[in-house]
């Protein structure tokens, strides 16, 4: 397999980037030689690209989706690729993407070199057109904030209440009712030293305090 890597900085936040990544249906807006980006379900592609003067096509399948972070992906029919795509937040405004490729090149000629370098040029303008493509919008034009792990495609929401952030909730939680424990126990101790009698509000006897 060979392989091409690289990576650009774009003036865009983290988020704005990553959100733009995930319309695939629009990468031939910035992809060179892609014609047609077609979202079968949340984690399989059907790409049509002109590779080497020829027609390609294939499907994808994103094997790791994190927001902001990256999306991994692999081939499961035709052209013979995996990749991955990493999100590094350089400052509030900038961002660096890193784009990785490996794929099996078709052909002796491909094989000796010609193919590599024709790949790697495509890389390298694609990333330069989608910077071009992101700071010119200043937006995204959408986005899909789900996970993707093991094969295993969870939404938004779902990823909101997953065990680790249910234990930070149900910690959270924990401190509040001890925070509040220790608020009571302070009152308490406060009238003791003051003499002041502890009232039980759901006693309904006159417990006014008369001076002798």
């Amino acid at each position: 397999m060979a392989t091409v890597e690289k990576s650009i900085e774009v003036d865009v936040p983290v988020s704005t980037a990553y959100n733009q990544w995930t319309q695939f249906e629009e990468f031939p807006q910035f992809m060179d030689g892609v014609s047609e980006v077609k979202q079968l379900d949340d984690k399989h592609l059907h790409w049509k690209a002109e590779i080497g003067g020829k027609e390609e096509q294939w499907e994808a399948e994103i094997t790791s989706q994190v927001p902001d972070e990256k999306i991994a992906w692999r081939s499961v029919s035709g052209a013979e690729n995996t990749g991955i795509v990493t999100f590094t937040p350089i400052d509030e405004q900038r961002t660096q993407v890193h784009l990785r490729i490996e794929y099996k090149p078709e052909g002796f000629i491909e094989t000796v070199g010609d193919m590599l370098g024709s790949v790697s040029r495509s890389v390298e303008g694609d990333l330069e057109r989608f910077k071009s493509f992101i700071e010119a919008r200043r937006a995204e034009s959408g986005e899909w904030r789900g996970h993707i792990h093991a094969g295993e495609v969870k939404s938004e929401s779902d990823a909101s209440i997953n065990p680790m952030n249910m234990e930070k909730r149900a910690w959270a939680e924990e401190m509040r009712v001890e925070g509040e424990s220790e608020a009571k126990a302070e009152g308490s101790d406060d009238r003791a030293r003051t003499g002041a009698p502890s009232i039980d509000p759901t006693d309904s006897s006159d417990q006014r305090l008369t001076t002798p």
